[in-house]
């Protein structure tokens, strides 16, 4: 398996957190876990193999063209045969701008994006297949958002407010509550919580606690200090907060957590 980041360029830096393309030759299964890292994704299957996800129904193979969104509880998914898989990963208030919807209505769930976004992802698809050369598959993708961003500018001021508020909740020192944040922007705390969940799939308090999972997973998969010591660099109250915290998002206690059979490391936006 391998897998690679791509920085976007400049005229969509600010909404793409990177591109990404994960390759695997082995014909064997590969189940994992997907925990929540705050993003939405676009996936694109370019190969032979299929994913499957665990809808709590049992396994079911995913769209060619998908769309990941707010992953909040774990989600096992697998890899089956030989893929190439190029994926879209947005900052956590971006993808709304591309899909012009309540992204919400994603949350814990892989959706056929050709569904949500029209014919002209299928169109891409396609396109991306015909390529072979990343270069060329990134520039292909540069050029379908930026058309896509040119159709949604209105809702472009709003993501700004966004992205400032996200900004202050990921400061180390802010202990501010949401009516106070809200104030600072001329709008009511209501209306800010509307305007996150519609824009981010996630509520702001959420976001936060999204936010401190995924620096305690970097500092588990460094072996950076005992469980104590992470707990409270994280900004946890104490370590049982830590450990129910974890659990939450992962389905397992941070000590029995193995970042080495976890491809969780690769996806997270905290790294």
């Amino acid at each position: 398996m391998t897998y690679k980041e791509f920085i976007p360029g400049e005229p969509l830096k600010q909404y793409v957190k990177c591109y990404y393309i994960y390759e695997s030759d082995t014909k064997a299964v590969f189940e994992d876990k997907a925990f929540a890292t705050g993003c939405i994704e676009f996936m694109f299957n370019l190969g032979a193999g299929r994913w499957q996800t665990d809808t709590g129904n049992g396994f079911q193979t995913t769209p060619l063209i998908e769309l990941w969104g707010q992953v909040i509880q774990p989600l096992t998914f697998k890899s089956l045969g030989p893929n190439t898989m190029l994926g879209i990963r947005f900052y956590p208030h971006t993808a709304s701008i591309f899909l012009n919807t309540d992204v919400s209505q994603f949350n814990n769930q892989v959706t056929n994006l050709t569904d949500v976004a029209g014919n002209s992802i299928y169109t891409l698809h396609a396109k991306l297949i015909d390529a072979t050369l990343i270069n060329k598959r990134i520039e292909l993708i540069e050029e379908f958002l930026l058309s896509r961003l040119s159709l949604f500018e209105k809702k472009l001021d709003k993501t700004v407010l966004i992205n400032g508020v996200i900004k202050e909740l990921k400061r180390d020192n802010f202990f501010d509550n949401i009516e106070n944040v809200a104030t600072r922007y001329g709008i009511t705390a209501r209306y800010l919580q509307k305007l996150f969940l519609q824009h981010t799939g996630l509520t702001p308090k959420l976001y936060s606690k999204i936010n401190r999972f995924q620096n305690s997973l970097q500092l588990i998969s460094k072996k950076n200090g005992s469980l104590t010591d992470i707990a409270y660099e994280c900004g946890y109250f104490d370590q049982s907060h830590f450990i129910r915290e974890f659990k939450s998002f992962t389905g397992s206690v941070p000590s029995g957590y193995n970042p080495e059979n976890s491809s969780a490391i690769l996806a997270s936006p905290n790294k």
